[in-house]
């Protein structure tokens, strides 16, 4: 099974979305490398998807999915204005929580934002 450290960073109920070239809408994120923790895995993600920072990370939840377990953080983000597609994401945006839907997103992203917002 996949592991994967998934980051939400929430302002102004707005959500932060990245996508590649082609593809669908997802959370920042990515796969955990050999000697980091989940946690780490996070930050590093974020901040290579997307240029920003992360002071802190708070884990949210586990989500498993079709060979992929999710651990979500929502980052405390000190640079939020500051966020640009980096290396292989092509598009990043701030969107609304509640429009999520609407847009081209994998089951998971959706499951993922839906559980965040009963939170709020």
């Amino acid at each position: 099974m996949k592991v994967r450290a998934t980051i939400i960073c929430e302002q102004d109920r707005h959500i932060l979305l990245v996508r590649k070239p082609r593809c669908r809408w997802a959370l920042p994120g990515g796969k955990v490398e050999p000697g980091e923790t989940v946690a780490e895995a996070a930050q590093r993600e974020l901040q290579e998807e997307t240029g920003l920072e992360s002071d802190d990370m708070l884990y949210v939840m586990e989500l498993e999915t079709s060979g992929t377990r999710h651990h979500v953080y929502e980052a405390s983000v000190v640079n939020l204005d500051e966020a640009r597609p980096q290396n292989e994401i092509f598009d990043c945006i701030w969107f609304p929580l509640d429009a999520v839907h609407n847009l081209d997103t994998s089951d998971a992203t959706l499951r993922i934002v839906r559980a965040f917002q009963r939170r709020l």
